[in-house]
């Protein structure tokens, strides 16, 4: 039979692809690595991993139990979560992975209101976009992942990555057009049509929002000129201010950070990206994560970018 924390181990391994790699990840020795993938490799009659050199890597039978290592991690998770919360959720976690612009206002609107409510549950944050945090919830390292994508968006970290996940819709977030306070554009009736700032230099975000700026600039004819790329929203508005570029940022965003210096328009044609909370069909059964999703649908309900 094959024990969990030997497959942690192997995951690690997969991951790290050397011992020494998955021991610091793990906080063990390379010895102690070792030895529980000698345990694992009795356990499974065949081979799991090819030693040579400074790097490890797995046979076909260990990529195969690799593949399924995360899926077995996941459901004892769910099992371990489930049988802790019985008895009225004096006991549990929720392990909560975000995208950076609901962390100020979304996020803590609902975690508060969990921990009022079930101070004995255990709570922890973590940011990511998207992709990442699909991945974080499909290997265990998380409970619920807050992710996002744009309703015309099909590409990677849209719906069809969540296939085989319980998604919980939460808001409609739109985008908007960040302007320096002086623009000619910066004060007007109706929403600032994307084409009449194609001849602006950007301010763009992470990898997904870019690759998503750029597609929606290509539908109105034109390839927009990103001179600075940032996640970090202060530093985009702070950029947009200082006459660097234009920007187009997510009303959760906005909400969040000082607007000095810029003028915020709505933008034309509307863009608007769906906010959802994702988590593992198991997990979605269990007490302490079915309250965190509520908690996070009242926080939707009341915030006032929702659209």
């Amino acid at each position: 039979m094959f024990e969990a924390r030997h497959l942690r181990v192997l995951r690690a391994v997969a991951r790290t692809g050397s011992l020494s790699g998955a021991a610091r990840e793990l906080g063990c020795t390379q010895p102690a690595v070792s030895q529980q993938m000698k345990a694992l490799e009795l356990a499974a009659g065949t081979p799991l991993l090819v030693r040579g050199g400074r790097t490890t890597r797995l046979t076909e039978a260990g990529e195969a139990l690799a593949r399924h290592a995360s899926g077995i991690l996941a459901g004892l998770a769910a099992a371990e979560e489930e049988v802790a919360a019985i008895g009225g959720l004096r006991a549990g976690r929720v392990r909560l992975v975000s995208f950076p612009s609901a962390g100020p206002s979304l996020v803590p609107t609902a975690l508060a209101a969990m921990r009022a409510a079930y101070p004995d549950v255990r709570i922890t944050l973590a940011e990511a976009q998207p992709p990442h945090a699909v991945e974080m919830l499909r290997g265990g390292e998380c409970e619920l992942a807050l992710v996002y994508r744009y309703e015309d968006d099909d590409g990677a970290g849209g719906a069809a990555d969540w296939e085989g996940l319980s998604a919980r819709p939460l808001l409609r977030d739109r985008l908007f057009a960040v302007l320096p306070a002086g623009h000619a554009l910066a004060r007007g009736d109706g929403p600032v049509r994307l084409g009449d700032l194609a001849e602006e230099p950007w301010i763009a975000g992470c990898p997904h929002c870019r690759r998503h700026l750029v597609e929606l600039c290509a539908r109105e004819g034109f390839t927009p000129r990103i001179d600075f790329a940032t996640d970090d929203y202060p530093a985009a508005i702070g950029l947009v201010a200082a006459g660097m570029g234009v920007s187009a940022q997510p009303g959760l965003a906005l909400e969040a950070v000082r607007l000095r210096g810029v003028a915020v328009r709505e933008l034309g044609p509307a863009v608007r990206r769906h906010v959802v909370a994702l988590t593992l069909p198991d997990l979605a059964q269990v007490p302490a994560v079915d309250m965190m999703l509520g908690r996070l649908r009242l926080a939707a309900l009341r915030d006032p970018t929702a659209g």
